[in-house]
């Protein structure tokens, strides 16, 4: 098959022939027809992730058609529409028989730990409990392009941060995952607040439901700004994009009894930030809680919201490419600083 080879970290990934893979006894083989890029692939390509081994196929936002079913495998046949979470999980812990897939001891993520997607076929193991169906109404590249973006956003705000309609939440990083915590924000009847240095990026989030928009590279103390504007305080407030910064504008941008959901992942020195526990924690008495992914028993969730108009994920794709662009995809994110979301449709090129 064909398939974005990543031979070196930070060079090109040209499209070349891969062996097929195999169809594992308890899973499928999926034809992808869709790949979201996304900023995580962009860290795999600098070489920031400590499970890429090269060589490596990246990619886990996929979309596709069933080719192959393992004989363990009894809930899907050859021809379903199908995509899955990036996080696989094994199926029989406790974690994953209590619904928690992503914090699974012996979790698969796809296209980190394991050849992903941008590729013609991609093996899933476990299908049973790891493989989604996609809905008609719900397109190949709108799936690819809700990826875990949206999937990601809807544990973090609806599952973690709990939001309730009439409360207000801040988004800090208006990005892929920053834009899709508005949209499922509005369609819960919140309130929102998106935070950005970036104008283009907050025009799209009042498009996407944002009542109000702070510009952090002028609003000086950017956590006051966030209190003035929502009369005391957001309820839930998001942090999108793994930065020191942005995690202290989010705790500092919380009312009392707050809710602080750590979706972006630090990386380096953001890893280990300073935090003002007397100030924050013991007297304003706010929760800090960790996100990271969806399981595929969440997504009937997730796709019910779409199928009730609450909710449109293809309004984040904004540019569609063929795999052969990958490389030069990838590269452009060291610098842009634009709004929306990138998808591979056109995998035959």
């Amino acid at each position: 098959m064909k398939a974005a080879l990543m031979e070196k970290f930070r060079g090109p990934v040209p499209v070349t022939d891969v062996p097929d893979p195999d169809c594992p006894r308890d899973g499928v083989v999926v034809a992808v027809r869709a790949c979201g890029v996304c900023r995580s692939d962009h860290h795999a390509w600098n070489g920031a992730d400590p499970d890429v081994a090269l060589p490596h196929v990246m990619g886990h936002e996929f979309a596709g058609d069933v080719i192959a079913v393992g004989p363990e495998c009894h809930g899907f046949s050859v021809g379903d529409r199908v995509t899955a979470p990036f996080i696989l999980g094994c199926g029989t812990c406790p974690d994953c028989r209590a619904g928690e897939a992503t914090i699974c001891n012996h979790q698969e993520v796809i296209g980190f730990t394991g050849w992903g997607a941008f590729a013609e076929r991609i093996a899933i193991p476990r299908a049973d409990f790891n493989l989604v169906r996609l809905p008609e109404a719900v397109s190949y590249v709108a799936a690819a392009g809700m990826g875990c973006r949206v999937t990601t956003a809807f544990r973090g705000v609806v599952d973690r941060g709990q939001l309730r309609a009439g409360e207000w939440l801040a988004v800090h990083g208006c990005g892929g995952v920053g834009l899709s915590a508005i949209m499922i924000g509005a369609a819960l009847g919140a309130q929102i607040v998106a935070v950005d240095v970036n104008e283009a990026a907050l025009d799209l989030a009042r498009e996407l439901g944002a009542n109000a928009v702070v510009n952090a590279k002028g609003a000086g103390d950017v956590g006051a700004a966030v209190r003035e504007v929502t009369g005391g305080g957001a309820h839930v407030s998001i942090e999108a994009l793994g930065i020191t910064e942005t995690f202290d504008n989010s705790l500092r941008s919380l009312r009392k009894l707050g809710r602080h959901v750590q979706i972006g992942m630090p990386l380096g020195r953001h890893e280990v930030p300073s935090l003002p526990l007397l100030e924050l924690v013991y007297s304003r008495q706010i929760t800090l809680h960790g996100s990271r992914g969806m399981g595929a028993n969440r997504f009937g969730a997730l796709f019910g919201m779409a199928a009730g108009g609450r909710l449109d994920p293809g309004r984040l794709v904004t540019k569609t490419i063929a795999l052969s662009e990958l490389g030069s995809a990838l590269e452009a994110m060291d610098s842009y600083r634009g709004a929306g979301v990138t998808v591979i449709d056109r995998l035959d090129q």
